[in-house]
């Protein structure tokens, strides 16, 4: 069995240390805080652990969990404590910002991005399992050694994952349509309802919130921090699917002030059918 590394024991660390030492991986998890590696030691997340950075020594398989921003920097200080033919892979939910500093930083990195998070963040909140059946993301390059991307690709499958291969770039415009602009809206749904001035209407509409609102905005009330780097690090690409997502509200509310009751019914009709095609076989 491979020896693996990962670097950020949060709910994404924790869930791939949980699933991998159950497979029977020797793993080892490095946190910032020693309660937090302690913590993760005792739950069976990891074999081994604490909060050096040279724990990297010897793995097999490294893979960095730490927040988008921190990324970066993370392989830079751990270059120097890799052993040659050690792979480096990532779990960030932006690639194209991230891949060319990450590739000129060590020959065997693999830019990934599992996509299986919650509204919740922390160790406390990881499980085993969490990536049955869900999209695992490999963004290679010309640059990337076909052997380093199948090692990856072989954890990610043993994770029950549903592999998916693209471009950085590619990957970056997709999760700003699916997944960084969800949050933007789910966001202003929030704030907008809680914007209405009438505090007993505003209370009887919380009262009255039930599966659509709660389905509608989850992701709005997610970690901050983690919505706040999903637009700076892919800023271009979400501002883009802002501005064509504000351009189908302008055109709802140009019909409804028309009332143009068929065009809305064509309108409405038409998101309806294309929406299956995002949900594959997950229904709901």
């Amino acid at each position: 069995m491979e020896r693996i590394a990962i670097i950020g024991l949060g709910l994404i660390g924790g869930s791939l240390g949980l699933d991998l030492t159950r497979y029977g991986h020797p793993v080892v998890g490095i946190a910032r805080r020693a309660t937090t590696a302690e913590e993760a030691l005792a739950m069976g997340a990891v074999t081994e652990a604490g909060n050096e950075l040279a724990l990297v020594s010897g793995a097999d398989v490294v893979f960095i969990c730490t927040p988008i921003d921190a990324v970066v920097a993370t392989a830079a200080a751990i270059a120097p404590y890799l052993s040659e033919g050690a792979v480096v892979t990532d779990v960030a939910s932006v690639k194209g910002e991230l891949v060319p500093s990450l590739e000129s930083l060590w020959p065997d990195f693999v830019g990934g991005h599992p996509m299986a998070g919650k509204a919740e963040a922390g160790l406390a909140v990881a499980e085993a399992g969490l990536f049955q059946g869900r999209p695992y993301v490999l963004t290679p390059t010309e640059a990337t050694n076909p052997e380093a991307l199948e090692r990856v690709r072989a954890i990610a499958t043993s994770l029950g994952a549903n592999l998916c291969q693209c471009h950085p770039d590619q990957h970056d415009r997709a999760v700003a349509w699916i997944s960084h602009l969800p949050v933007m809206v789910s966001s202003s749904l929030i704030l907008a309802c809680q914007g209405e001035s009438d505090p007993d209407i505003l209370a009887l509409s919380q009262t009255l919130a039930s599966s659509g609102f709660q389905d509608t905005s989850r992701v709005g009330g997610g970690v901050p921090d983690l919505g706040t780097l999903m637009a700076r690090h892919n800023r271009a690409a979400l501002l883009n699917a802002l501005t064509q997502y504000q351009d189908q509200l302008d055109q709802l509310k140009t019909l409804i002030q028309a009332e143009e009751w068929d065009a809305l019914y064509n309108t409405l009709t038409r998101s309806q059918s294309a929406r299956p095609a995002f949900l594959g076989q997950r229904g709901g």
